[in-house]
């Protein structure tokens, strides 16, 4: 696992160097503040793939003593990492282009510059299609990260592209910075989206919808046996997802009965989503205690 993951992290290294060579050289030859915004964009994805490279096998590590939870949080920090390297990269798009607002110069070799561009956004459209098929099969927030900081690199090609041929053919020169300043606008978007999901992704925000719509589902089926639940709390971490639930039944219940019920049950939640882990708590539904025991923390005064 460990290694296939790493092979798309490479995968989208080599892709970040063939795009800056790609895009280093149109900006050469143009001139354009545009190809030289989006060649910094290309830059950091660099950064960022190397990043993704190093947090993924660290993520993919088993359990160990000082980590008995696993290392999944640690995509968070890479994903969180490369939204803001994007937002850093639009901010210094804007600064450029802003420059060359008040200074415009002619563009020159302008048709090798958008060729060399668009073989460039091939490449980060056909790498960025596999990092984001790889994303959801091995749930990687960092592989997704990765891909769709590719994509918008592509965005900002197209629109580099776009300004780049209006500036050639109506030699209006503003409009090389102003398209430069709009597709930095469009990256800054697509950059807090990514610190935003890390964020929630680190205060331990519930499994997806569909995925506790699936765990009360099966919850409701032993409802229907006379066995009832609650506190059922979920969260994800990177990859990997927890649910934990207390389940009440008969007190006249044998100890074993009671484990053979939890054995069903969490295995067949487990069964809802791959590297899922379920916790139980057995409780007496007789006990006025059971039904106290609803929040995270006890306080001192309530039953235990």
């Amino acid at each position: 696992m460990v290694s296939t993951l790493a092979g798309y992290a490479l995968l989208s290294v080599l892709a970040a160097l063939a795009t800056i060579a790609l895009k280093t050289a149109a900006w050469w030859l143009t001139g354009s503040v545009g190809l030289l915004s989006d060649a910094l964009e290309s830059l950091v994805n660099l950064v960022a793939a190397v990043v993704a490279l190093a947090t993924l096998s660290l993520a993919r590590r088993p359990p160990d003593e000082d980590h008995a939870y696993g290392h999944a949080k640690i995509e968070y920090f890479a994903s969180g990492f490369e939204g803001g390297l994007i937002v850093v990269a639009a901010l210094s798009i804007v600064g450029t282009a802003v420059w060359r607002l008040f200074e415009p110069r002619p563009l020159e070799s302008w048709g090798i510059g958008l060729g060399l561009t668009a073989v460039a956004s091939a490449i980060n459209v056909v790498v960025a299609w596999v990092l984001l098929g790889a994303a959801r099969r091995h749930r990687s927030i960092a592989l997704e990260g990765d891909a769709q900081h590719l994509l918008s690199d592509v965005v900002t090609s197209l629109a580099v592209i776009g300004g780049v041929a209006g500036v050639a053919l109506t030699g209006i020169r503003w409009l090389d910075p102003v398209v430069a300043i709009g597709v930095a606008f469009n990256i800054v978007r697509i950059g807090w989206g990514l610190v935003r999901r890390s964020l929630l992704g680190l205060i331990d925000t519930a499994l997806p919808v569909d995925t506790r719509r699936a765990v009360d589902a099966v919850l409701d089926r032993y409802r229907r046996q006379g066995v009832d639940f609650h506190a059922l709390r979920t969260r994800q971490s990177g990859f990997r997802g927890f649910v934990s639930v207390h389940v009440l039944v008969p007190g006249e219940w044998t100890v074993q009965r009671g484990h053979d019920l939890l054995e069903s049950l969490e295995s067949e939640i487990r069964a809802i989503a791959p590297d899922l882990t379920v916790f139980t708590h057995l409780e007496p539904e007789e006990d006025p205690a059971s039904w106290h025991d609803l929040k995270l923390d006890r306080h001192p005064h309530e039953p235990s």
